[in-house]
C-alpha cells in the first residue's frame, strides 16, 4: 500500500482501514486458536477459561480502539522518496505501539498459563498430544512476544514505513504457524486414533481365536 501511486489523502485512509481490517482479522483468529489451545490444557477450566476469553476480547477490543482511532486522525503524506508516491503517515502514529503492548500483555499471560501447566503435569502425562499442543503453544507465544517487541521498538525509534513493514510480517508469519501447527496437531491426532485402531483390532482377533467354541 505504501508504493502505490497516490495522492489522494482520502483514499489513503480508507486503503489504510482496509488493510488494519484485514490485519486484525488475521492477527486475532490466529490468538483465537492459541487461547482454546490453552483453556484445552488446563481441562477448560472455569476460571482460566473465563480469564483466557475475557482478557482476549478486551485486547482485541481496545487495539481496534487504538488502531483505527490513532489513523483517523493522523495527516498522510506521499512518499519523500523521489519518483516513488504513496501513502505515509508523518505524526501520531507513535500511539500505535499500544495494542502491541497489549498483545505482549496477552501472549505473556498464555505463556506463563502454558508454562505452569506443563509444569504441573509434566510426570504425569505421556500423551504425545499434550506434547505438541505445549511446544506449539511456547513456540507461538515465543515467536509473539518477539514480533510485538520489535514492532514497539520500530514505532518509538524508526519512520513509518519501518514499521508497516514489520506490522505486515508479524501477522503473515502468525497466521502461517497457527494454521500449519493446527494441521500438525490435526494430522497428529488423527495418527494416534489411527494406531489405536490398527492395535485394536489385531487384539481383538487373538482374543477371540484363543476363547474356547
Amino acid at each position: 500500500m505504501n508504493f502505490i501511486p497516490n495522492e489522494n489523502s482520502d483514499k489513503c485512509q480508507l486503503l489504510n482501514n482496509i488493510c488494519s481490517c484485514f490485519s486484525m482479522t488475521s492477527v486475532s483468529c490466529s490468538e483465537c486458536f492459541f487461547v482454546l489451545r490453552t483453556c484445552a490444557l488446563w481441562n477448560n477450566n472455569r476460571f482460566v477459561v473465563v480469564t483466557a476469553v475475557v482478557t482476549f476480547l478486551a485486547v482485541v477490543v481496545s487495539s481496534i480502539g487504538f488502531a483505527f482511532g490513532t489513523t483517523a486522525t493522523a495527516p498522510w503524506t506521499t512518499s519523500a522518496i523521489p519518483g516513488i508516491t504513496g501513502c505515509y503517515q508523518t505524526s501520531a502514529v507513535v500511539q500505535l505501539f499500544i495494542p502491541f503492548l497489549l498483545l505482549i500483555g496477552l501472549e505473556f499471560g498464555l505463556m506463563s498459563l502454558t508454562l505452569m501447566r506443563a509444569i504441573q503435569s509434566w510426570r504425569s502425562t505421556n500423551s504425545h498430544i499434550y506434547t505438541v499442543l505445549v511446544k506449539h503453544n511456547i513456540f507461538y507465544y515465543a515467536c509473539g512476544l518477539f514480533f510485538s517487541g520489535l514492532n514497539a521498538l520500530t514505532l518509538l525509534l524508526f519512520h513509518y514505513g519501518y514499521q508497516a513493514m514489520f506490522e505486515d510480517f508479524q501477522f503473515i508469519v502468525l497466521a502461517i504457524l497457527a494454521t500449519r501447527m493446527h494441521l500438525h496437531l490435526w494430522h497428529t491426532d488423527r495418527h494416534a486414533h489411527g494406531s489405536s485402531a490398527l492395535m485394536f483390532i489385531p487384539l481383538s482377533d487373538i482374543s477371540s481365536a484363543g476363547s474356547p467354541t
